[in-house]
């Protein structure tokens, strides 16, 4: 159990990332608990199809505000999809909105207290990237064949040195989950560490008396500038994960470019 302070704040840092059982269950052995967890994430996808959903429920020639965010996000990715993997890519516009809207607003909603932080464990970042490596995969050979691993061998690479070049080019391919996944991981989770650090050390202050509540002031503008910080790195990180998604449809769609 996580230290607390007198006020019942838990100071252990990493008190927020723990799994708690809320509906225990075991299937042929295997545990499908429901947890905190699993809740968040049905928070999350709840919040993104209202937005949508409410947001273009209308459909007016002259939006409100609530429609001209959902336009927003809808150029901004149709751009996203175009830019970085082509105008053929528009088919898979679909998959890159739901995933940029499911990691920007999972990333946004753990920066409010006591909610919980889903892409800040790497077991749900790395099923999101390892989603994304076999559906790039698949559409690949789909598309062009035995032709797709052609995008290990670079074109204008001197024969002798493909023995040298196209291992490297696999196992970077194969290492794309492990990059993709550990970079939003370990974002989220250092960002949330560092706040919950310095919160620490608002309530340890605040405990002190007088003296304490002045020594406070520091640590309490260290949280306000870190939390902006880290709206802007939740914003960031969605952002690059949902780029690197497109330039590897662009690899599946384009394998020799």
């Amino acid at each position: 159990m996580a230290a607390e302070s007198g006020s019942g704040f838990p100071v252990d840092p990493l008190h927020q990332f723990v799994v708690n059982k809320i509906f225990p269950l075991e299937i042929g052995g295997i545990d499908a608990s429901f947890t905190n967890s699993s809740l968040w994430m049905i928070v999350v996808l709840g919040f993104v199809t209202a937005f949508t959903v409410i947001g273009m429920s209308r459909r007016s020639m002259v939006p409100g505000r609530l429609q001209s965010s959902v336009e927003i996000f809808y150029e901004f990715i149709a751009n996203m999809v175009r830019d970085n993997a082509g105008h053929d890519a528009q088919r898979f516009f679909p998959f890159v909105f739901t995933l940029f809207m499911f990691v920007f607003t999972a990333n946004v909603i753990g920066l409010f207290p006591y909610a919980f932080t889903v892409t800040s464990h790497i077991i749900v970042t790395f099923a999101l990237a390892i989603m994304v490596f076999l559906g790039v995969t698949v559409t690949g050979l789909i598309l062009h064949g035995p032709k797709f691993f052609g995008l290990f061998v670079p074109s204008g690479v001197p024969v002798y040195m493909l023995i040298l070049v196209t291992p490297i080019e696999i196992i970077s391919y194969i290492s794309r989950p492990i990059s993709h996944s550990v970079r939003l991981f370990a974002n989220m989770l250092a960002g949330h560490i560092t706040l919950k650090v310095f919160a620490g050390f608002v309530i340890s202050f605040l405990g002190a008396g007088a003296v304490g509540w002045a020594g406070a002031v520091l640590p309490f503008g260290m949280i306000v500038a870190l939390t902006a910080l880290e709206l802007l790195v939740a914003a960031l990180q969605a952002y690059v994960f949902a780029v690197l998604t497109c330039m590897y449809l662009g690899d599946a769609l384009h394998p020799g470019h």
